[in-house]
């Protein structure tokens, strides 16, 4: 089998994202084209309304155009393209509006994929290279704006749970000072401390022997871990530090104005205001495997869901 061109299209609470590559299943390599971030914040006030607010809708279909213009231009067969749906498109009244305003636009529709299939997606992505390099399993954690994934596994997904807690959930319900209060921090710190000790009863976190972060909030924490003065996905990608590291990042970040945040050159302007609360959802991730497992570092991914959506669509007959 040769080498496919393929487009990968990921929407989230916060964000839309484009892979366009050249991909060989077989011999497992995957050659970039094009791979673009737009902040569209959907899941803007989901949590609360339980709907897509219509200037969310207009901000993605926007971003969707763009897209488009570019799987055209680097010319992708409609049939090699896939678009996936994540958290905040789960379980909103008005799904079918966001559904027809992605196929008008892309010519494909969007799938609306379990929090099982996002976390087996992005595991793909983030271990392709790391299997007989780093020790298994590994256990990656894809923080987005509206859901986190914990997923163990060796060569495959042994088990995976996806959280309701992520970087917009977690600001608009806790989080609204500038900064926040130490009150806020420690309702927010509860919640998703709750939500963790839901997922220890199913997810061995004593297993991990790898740890692996993969998203924008987690490769945000890593910029500010290693001093970037702008955001270089290629200075990030494969890096290992020790925890202490990453959690005065994630310290850091949750304790900035947002005055501050924006003053950091690697944050990027559509993450200013939810970073804190993905820094605080990371720091309570890192304090539980290191309890359980005894891990001392942190391997942070770029690749990640999208190169997982790949991999996949080049493996189609």
């Amino acid at each position: 089998m040769s080498a496919r061109r393929v487009a990968a299209l990921d929407c989230g609470t916060n964000s839309l994202r484009l892979l366009v590559a050249d991909v060989d299943p077989v011999a497992g390599t995957l050659v970039e084209r094009e791979r673009t971030m737009t902040v569209v914040r959907l899941g803007q006030g989901v949590d609360r309304t339980g709907a897509f607010a219509p200037e969310a809708l207009q901000r993605t279909f926007s971003a969707v155009e763009s897209a488009a213009a570019l799987v055209r231009r680097h010319g992708v067969d409609l049939g090699a393209v896939r678009f996936v749906a994540t958290s905040a498109s789960r379980d909103v009244s008005n799904r079918e509006e966001f559904s027809e305003g992605v196929r008008a636009r892309l010519g494909v529709a969007p799938e609306v994929v379990s929090g099982e299939e996002e976390a087996a997606l992005s595991f793909a992505g983030a271990t392709r290279e790391l299997l007989g390099t780093a020790p298994a399993p590994f256990l990656v954690v894809d923080l987005g704006g509206g859901s986190t994934e914990l997923v163990l596994g060796g060569e495959g997904v042994e088990v995976a749970r996806s959280l309701d807690m992520g970087s917009v959930r977690m600001t608009e319900r806790h989080l609204p000072g500038d900064p926040p209060t130490a009150a806020q921090v420690a309702a927010a710190r509860a919640d998703v401390d709750a939500l963790l000790d839901a997922a220890a009863a199913e997810v061995p976190l004593e297993r991990t022997r790898t740890l692996v972060g993969v998203a924008g909030s987690i490769t945000t924490v890593t910029a500010a871990a290693v001093g970037l003065q702008a955001y270089e996905p290629g200075a990030l990608h494969g890096v290992r530090l020790p925890l202490g590291a990453v959690r005065a990042a994630c310290d850091l970040l949750l304790g900035a104005s947002r005055a501050e945040r924006a003053a950091m050159p690697f944050v990027h302007p559509g993450r200013v205001d939810v970073i804190g609360a993905g820094a605080l959802v990371w720091h309570a991730v890192l304090d539980r495997v290191e309890a359980a497992a005894g891990v001392r570092e942190v391997v942070t991914s770029e690749h990640d869901i999208l190169d997982g959506i790949a991999f996949g669509l080049a493996a189609r007959t």
